[in-house]
């Protein structure tokens, strides 16, 4: 894909359609990653005098319950449509901080964060189907790489931004925080009602990718058992494992480094910049999808993640610091070709389902992540518990190598249109 009208079919009329769907995409990418107390809610939460042990309850529970979610939200999602599931999520979230901001007591906390996690099972699996399945109403899917990695590089560097600005706002109140927040996420909202069009289920375009009606599954399991191939099986696997290792990471620097000697200011600027540039590197996804391909680009990403938390475990803060700027970035690389794989690997009739079926296995091992790494830091210092955990992106570099090899295929094969990229 030498140029945008070329990625997009070879058209100018696909690629003004494309933009037309992209555009408001972006916008809401935007709004939905203002979230001013990213980067200072465990701060807050000590404020309002919760300990420790209840914190990490908190993040446990609403990474457990969004996980569990995913399942009956992606099946919602499919009936009545992919932006109303959207919708339901993000208001669901700013209302929970707004309670967050109005109340103090533990057990109504336990509620919010129980209601957010599933306000995130909602958005998750659904935000991407719509996208992925309006740019195939257009014609428009051989550019999604391109699309999408554009779509994370703005949501991630709004989020590093939100950081920044989180911590000044602050200064003022918490109130301004977590309205602001919530507000936003309402923008976003409104952004998606009035500017892009909803799709369902049943509003399939699976019959512009030659799918007959033996392809037409009644139910998104039946749909799951015919796609399940053991190479889209092992990267789900892998690439959740990948997520595992990559979410704890960033959020456990900040410990590791201020055990290493950095004071608060570093490590909330170092965090940022982290957030930067996994925003930026994104945007080479399309080179990297061209020029070598998934297949390899997986284990490069996990040998990645592995080397950083080796050079980690060292306990140089400077060493960290530079092995988390530097390296950081490869992943998010990963992470949006391993999509457009699963977006052409799924049928468009169970796509939310199917993602959100997948999303379940992320955030069921992105939990466990938290528990081992928290464990291997308490038990072992946060340096050598950091170079110890370097043994599961290991592990699913071990477990992709037979597909590597084998050159086995991940998607389903279904005839695409002229001018889309083969899968």
């Amino acid at each position: 894909m030498t140029g945008t009208t070329e990625a997009l079919g070879g058209s100018a009329a696909v690629d003004d359609a494309a933009r037309s769907v992209t555009r408001p995409f972006y916008v809401y990418a935007v709004l939905a990653n203002s979230l001013f107390q990213r980067g200072v809610f465990v701060l807050f939460l000590y404020q309002r005098g919760f300990s420790a042990g209840q914190v990490a309850l908190l993040q446990t529970l609403l990474y457990l319950v969004s996980g569990l979610a995913e399942l009956p939200t992606g099946v919602i999602a499919d009936r009545i449509g992919r932006r109303a599931s959207i919708v339901i999520g993000q208001v669901l979230i700013a209302g929970c901080l707004l309670g967050q901001v109005a109340f103090s007591n533990y057990w109504v906390f336990l509620a919010l964060f129980i209601g957010q996690g599933v306000g995130m099972a909602c958005v998750s699996g659904s935000d991407t189907a719509l996208l992925y399945d309006l740019l195939v109403r257009h014609g428009a899917t051989a550019g999604y790489v391109k699309i999408k990695s554009r779509f994370t590089m703005l949501g991630t560097v709004t989020s590093g931004v939100a950081i920044v600005l989180g911590g000044q706002l602050q200064q003022f109140s918490w109130g301004v925080v977590y309205v602001g927040s919530a507000s936003c996420l309402i923008l976003a909202v409104v952004v998606l009602m009035s500017r892009v069009p909803e799709i369902r289920g049943a509003d399939a375009v699976d019959e512009q990718d030659g799918a007959g009606k033996e392809h037409r599954d009644a139910t998104a399991w039946r749909a799951l058992l015919r796609v399940a191939t053991p190479a889209l099986v092992t990267l789900v696997v892998v690439s959740g494992l990948m997520h595992a290792t990559l979410t704890p990471y960033i959020i456990f620097t900040q410990k590791t480094l201020s055990d290493q000697g950095a004071g608060t200011a570093l490590v909330s600027v170092v965090i940022a910049a982290g957030f930067f540039v996994g925003g930026l590197t994104p945007l080479l996804s399309d080179r990297a999808d061209r020029r070598i391909g998934y297949r390899v680009i997986v284990p490069v990403a996990l040998l990645t993640l592995a080397v950083a938390l080796g050079l980690s475990g060292l306990g140089l803060v400077w060493v960290t610091v530079a092995a988390f700027l530097v390296l950081v970035g490869i992943p998010e690389i990963t992470a949006v070709l391993v999509d457009n794989v699963f977006n052409e690997a799924v049928p468009s009739r169970h796509r939310a389902s199917l993602l959100s079926m997948i999303a379940f296995v992320e955030s069921a091992l992105i939990g466990i992540g938290y528990l081992v790494l928290g464990a291997l830091m308490d038990g072992l210092g946060s340096s050598v518990g950091m170079a110890t955990y370097a043994a599961v992106p290991l592990l699913a570099c071990l477990l992709w190598l037979p597909v590597l090899f084998r050159g086995a295929r991940v998607t389903t094969g279904i005839e695409k249109p002229a001018g889309q990229k083969a899968s």
